[in-house]
This record gives C-alpha cells, structure tokens and sequence, in this order.
C-alpha cells in the first residue's frame, strides 16, 4: 500500500503520518493505564484486607481509568485493524472489495463517532457549567474524564479520516497513475 499511498498528495501523507503517530503514542499511554489501574485496585484490596483501613477512592479511580482505557484506545485500535469486523464474507472480497467495504463501513463509523462527539461535548458543558461530581463518598469531580471521552472521540474521528485516505489508496493502488 506504500505506492499507492506515494502517489497521494503530500498533505494527505502528512495528515494520515501524523494521526497514526499521535494514535500510536496514545494507544501506548493508554495501554500503561492497565498496569496503574491494577496498582490501585492491589492498594485497594491490601488496604482493605490486610489493614482493615478502605480506601474509598479506589474503586472509584479504578473505573476512571478503566473509561479512559477503553476511549483512548479507540484510535489506536482502529489504526491497527485490532476492531472487532465480521469475516464472513470479508476474507472472500478481492483487496479492492475490502477497500470499498472499508470504505462503507467508515463512513458510518464517522457518522457514529459524529453523533457520539455531539453528545460527549454537550455532557462536558453541563459538567463544566454544574461542576458535575459523581454521586459518592470521595465526590470526584467529572470533569476531567469526560474531557478525556472528548478528546479520545476527536482521535478516532481522525483516525477514521486517516483509515478513508488508506482505503482510498488501496482502491486507487490497481488504477493508473
């Protein structure tokens, strides 16, 4: 696909480098929130059990993390085609029928992610405008996680720019130049 994607313009190429970058560079943050997310759980549980002193906040920051896992790495899963798709019929297209059916399936993706962006902003305004805390006994505030949805929802809207640009160039790969 690196010829196909050659003979892009060089905006596109720079624009589909750099998300995939910033996708990569996430994704790999967002994969190290596994490891802080079980420490805090590990503290949660020996403080618990062990000392008999509970942590309210663990259970708590546990889920947080676990949210802006699972949202922050929504683009570099995309990036790597780790997304779940259904095989049936897709292993039995040619290069170009996967690129049209990647294609098709994009652009409800953005369609989606469009709709789910509008939603997470409108969320975010209303915890900002009502300093939205979630109903517990450490009262966290929402705000910084809803930021998170936000800007992670961004990244795989443009990551799904980028993976149009790639399908566009694989179906463009057996066309002239």
């Amino acid at each position: 696909m690196t010829d196909a994607m050659d003979r892009m313009p060089r905006a596109i190429r720079l624009y589909v480098r750099w998300t995939d970058g910033l996708s990569q560079v996430v994704g790999i943050i967002a994969m190290y929130l596994i490891f802080a997310m079980v420490a805090v759980l590990l503290l949660d549980a020996i403080t618990r059990n062990v000392i008999n002193i509970p942590l309210h906040w663990c259970i708590e920051a546990a889920q947080f993390m676990l949210t802006a896992y699972y949202f922050a790495g929504g683009a570099y899963t995309l990036k790597e085609g780790a997304h779940a798709r259904m095989d049936v019929f897709y292993e039995r297209l040619t290069e170009r029928g996967r690129a049209r059916m990647d294609l098709l399936t994009a652009f409800c993706l953005l369609f989606y992610l469009g709709v789910l962006l509008w939603g997470s902003i409108s969320s975010t305004l209303y915890a900002i405008e009502y300093d939205q805390r979630n109903f517990s006994m450490w009262n966290p505030s929402m705000i910084p996680i809803k930021v998170v949805m936000v800007c992670a929802i961004v990244l795989m809207i443009l990551q799904a720019i980028a993976m149009i640009f790639k399908d566009w160039a694989r179906l463009r790969q057996g066309a002239p130049a």
